[in-house]
């Protein structure tokens, strides 16, 4: 078993699924998701899966969602 932490390579987390939204494109440019067994989500660079894994809390990826959701990010994509 490992411990999970910040920055850890997202190969070391192999027993995990990792999910991508249906709306990223074929080129590979998305961002990952994964249910770690302590209930943790962590995230990865789906162009650089060997690459860190950021680890947050399920409560911080709800409120980066509602704040998607509520437009809280807009401008960054203009």
């Amino acid at each position: 078993m490992y411990q999970a932490y910040n920055g850890m390579s997202a190969s070391c987390l192999q027993e995990v699924s990792w999910l991508k939204s249906r709306a990223s494109n074929p080129s590979g440019n998305c961002v990952e998701l994964a249910q770690l067994p302590d209930g943790a989500i962590a995230v990865r660079n789906s162009r650089f899966p060997e690459g860190p894994a950021l680890l947050y809390t399920r409560a911080e990826i709800d409120a980066f969602i509602q704040g998607a959701k509520d437009g809280d990010f807009d401008h960054m994509l203009h």
